[in-house]
């Protein structure tokens, strides 16, 4: 009976179910922690370090066995009639997964490259939020100034670049601006910022006006093409001064809140100055303790402290994720010849 059921049963279909969305779920926490973790470090000037999972292969084992034994004994026999019976089963589950140091030239040139301005307004164009997008991965437009992080020394944002986001999102729910992609025989691929000016209502065509003036841009222009410069260019240009992954990464780091004694003894870069960011910090703040939180979205523990977002913290669990979509789009694919740590999991 146990080998004629042990043949008819199959374990794989059954476990797709399972270990489909719990793998999914142990990948995404993974990488959320790891992107923490490195966020972290950045305030302690250590070096980020990427580990991607590069397989997952999961090797199942069942093994049943039976037995059936008897004795019939004659009438006049010492010992009598008996029947035994026995049974086993052996279950094993061993998975394999494999991880690849994100390492080499290709990984370090993706991490230090500006993202190309291309890829950030198409974000825009695909619906993401214009202030909190353009917030995140730029240092400029045509020369207006955001909110940079650099060594410690934090600069806030010229008060025309706030106006700058704030415009461009109420443009943009207006449906008034857009961006697309134009071939150029001698130029390539040239990405085209556009505002429309038909049917549109009179307050937001003042508030196109007040952004064209608070970018320097003509106003009789209706198209600009889009360029990575950190000063302003040719009037039918936008000049973008975009971050790289590594910039996204440390100004995110600036709204960590370090232990004082880590201040103290220099081990990290010092805080915010006292009312300095006041209303971004309260956005966005990465805190830290002793004890590990109970309703925490993502925690790491780094140098004796939890470092965690509190799972209510709606500004800095979207600005995380943010992050993790740009270093897809920074393009930072580690080397094909990188090593391989293959850990057995038994």
């Amino acid at each position: 009976m146990f080998l004629v059921l042990g043949g008819c049963s199959h374990i794989g279909p059954g476990s797709v179910a399972v270990d489909r969305f719990d793998y999914s779920s142990a990948v995404a926490d993974s990488w959320k922690q790891q992107t923490l973790l490195n966020i972290v470090k950045l305030r302690y000037l250590d070096m980020p370090v990427f580990v991607d999972v590069a397989s997952v292969v999961a090797g199942y084992s069942l093994e049943t066995g039976g037995s059936l034994g008897g004795q019939v004994s004659s009438a006049d026999a010492v010992q009598g009639n008996s029947v035994l019976l026995g049974a086993s089963s052996k279950y094993t589950d061993r998975p394999t997964i494999t991880y690849v140091p994100l390492t080499g030239e290709r990984f370090l040139t993706g991490l230090v490259t500006p993202i190309d301005p291309k890829k950030i307004f198409g974000l825009l164009q695909s619906g993401y939020a214009a202030d909190f997008i353009l917030g995140l991965t730029v240092d400029s437009l045509n020369g207006v100034r955001n909110r940079s992080a650099v060594a410690g020394t934090v600069r806030e944002a010229d008060p025309e670049f706030l106006q700058v986001l704030q415009l461009l999102r109420e443009i943009q729910v207006a449906g008034a601006v857009g961006m697309r992609v134009e071939e150029d025989k001698s130029k390539g691929q040239i990405a085209l910022l556009f505002m429309r000016s038909n049917d549109i209502t009179p307050d937001i065509q003042a508030k196109q006006k007040m952004l064209r003036g608070l970018l320097h841009m003509p106003e009789d222009r209706q198209q600009f093409v889009l360029r990575y410069s950190p000063v302003r260019g040719e009037a039918d240009e936008l000049a973008v001064s975009s971050r790289s992954l590594l910039q996204i990464l440390t100004a995110f780091s600036s709204y960590v809140d370090v232990p004082q004694e880590h201040i103290e003894d220099r081990s990290a870069l010092p805080a915010f100055r006292e009312g300095e960011a006041s209303s971004a910090r309260a956005q966005i703040h990465i805190l830290s303790g002793k004890d590990k939180p109970r309703h925490a979205y993502v925690a790491v523990f780094y140098r004796d402290y939890w470092y965690w977002i509190e799972d209510s913290n709606l500004a800095a669990k979207r600005a995380l994720g943010a992050v993790m979509l740009f270093f897809t789009l920074a393009e930072t694919s580690g080397n094909e010849k990188a090593p391989l740590i293959t850990i057995p999991a038994q």
